[in-house]
């Protein structure tokens, strides 16, 4: 195992080429860019043996993507911001025919206004369509991620295409020293890709076809079936990962001194380091304060939630998004789990980072601030005060 100095980008591309992808299709677009042009450049040193096939859009890439799948392949892409929502008619294809592409979304705000910095609107505002959907927090989670999500993706009890999301120019673009595995590990950690959901002349069968409202019901019921199973399979990635590389992940969530906290934050993504420098200065001035994770938006972690904030006396939800006249995606999801818990403790939702613009370690403070009030209110960072 080699250390290098990567971006998360450059990290995620060297977790693909551990995975070995048969099919690349590539639409650049910023901040994704770097992770298809490395990419290429490992194809072409023959580094990577994969087809990589430029198409002329991102509806392209993912329709070339299910085409790759559906023929046996281990396929890879790549989006961001509004090539994800154009891909967003693909997307529901692809979850529905079960085919476990593995796709990375740099996470970047949505026109209009035009804007090439990051929030997560742009991947929240598509948990609907089918995918799993996981967020790394820096660049060594990103490279292994990369690897994992191809392990998650295709087990047989799963079957589902997969959406990694690093935070735009935050994470994509910074660098770290990353650890790099031998070609050798990673081939013990993942197998050749082998399925029976495919086209096969000698066991000829249909795929993606049309079905009436009995039918379709079933159907739908299965790929929501393949994605809460999801969570089993994300134990046992990890399980087999930690064994072979000796780097632990937590499965749906990660928790940071909440055993004890009377305050926990609530976030994802690369902003959680922030969170945690700060829960460590407070906690030495003797604030139990916490910090709780949410690694994977779907399957979504309803049960870990509510067990790990269960004795908090009030909590907020910091997102880089907002579901236009209501709140942030996280935190109805989060208020769900709260609810089908039946715990009554009180949540806030604070809502920053749109549009790329910077959350500070004083905001970060101010929301604990905040939570000691035991309120619940609506919050934009920034903007002075709490929703109408």
């Amino acid at each position: 195992m080699a250390k290098q100095f990567l971006s998360g980008n450059e990290a995620f591309a060297y977790g693909i080429r551990l995975a070995r992808p048969q099919v690349i299709s590539a639409y650049p677009i910023t901040p994704q860019t770097i992770v298809v042009e490395k990419l290429s450049e490992m194809v072409e040193d023959n580094s990577l043996r994969a087809e990589f096939i430029h198409v002329e859009s991102e509806h392209s890439a993912l329709s070339c993507a299910i085409g790759a799948s559906a023929v046996g392949a281990r396929a890879f892409t790549a989006t961001s911001s509004q090539g994800l929502l154009y891909m967003a008619e693909c997307l529901t294809y692809a979850a529905g025919g079960r085919f476990p592409i593995v796709m990375m979304n740099a996470n970047r705000s949505t026109a209009l206004p035009w804007n090439i910095y990051g929030d997560q609107r742009d991947s929240l505002s598509l948990l609907d369509c089918g995918w799993i959907q996981a967020y790394a927090e820096n660049a060594q989670e990103s490279l292994d991620l990369a690897l994992m999500s191809y392990y998650i993706a295709e087990h047989k009890a799963v079957s589902t295409p997969f959406m990694a999301n690093l935070d735009g120019f935050v994470l994509t673009h910074t660098y770290e020293v990353v650890e790099v595995p031998e070609a050798e590990e990673a081939d013990l950690f993942l197998q050749p890709y082998k399925t029976e959901n495919k086209l096969d002349l000698s066991n000829p069968r249909n795929l993606a076809f049309s079905v009436g409202p009995d039918h379709n019901t079933a159907f739908k019921y299965k790929e929501h079936l393949g994605i809460l199973r999801a969570k089993d399979a994300i134990s046992e990635a990890e399980d087999k990962f930690s064994k072979i590389f000796g780097r632990e992940y937590t499965g749906l969530i990660e928790t940071y001194q909440t055993e004890d906290a009377e305050y926990i934050i609530i976030t994802l993504g690369s902003i959680a380091g922030l969170v945690r420098e700060t829960v460590d200065q407070l906690r030495e001035k003797g604030e139990k304060v916490g910090l709780l994770r949410i690694r994977y938006m779907r399957p979504f972690p309803n049960e870990e939630i509510a067990t790990a904030v269960k004795n908090a006396k009030a909590i907020g939800v910091l997102e880089k998004d907002i579901s236009f006249g209501n709140e942030g995606t996280v935190f109805t999801n989060v208020n769900s789990a709260l609810q089908k818990a039946g715990l009554s403790v009180p949540s806030s939702n604070f809502i920053g980072g749109l549009g790329g613009r910077n959350i500070s370690a004083q905001e970060i403070e101010d929301i604990f601030d905040a939570l000691r009030l035991e309120k619940s209110t609506i919050s934009f960072l920034g903007m002075g005060g709490n929703q109408p």
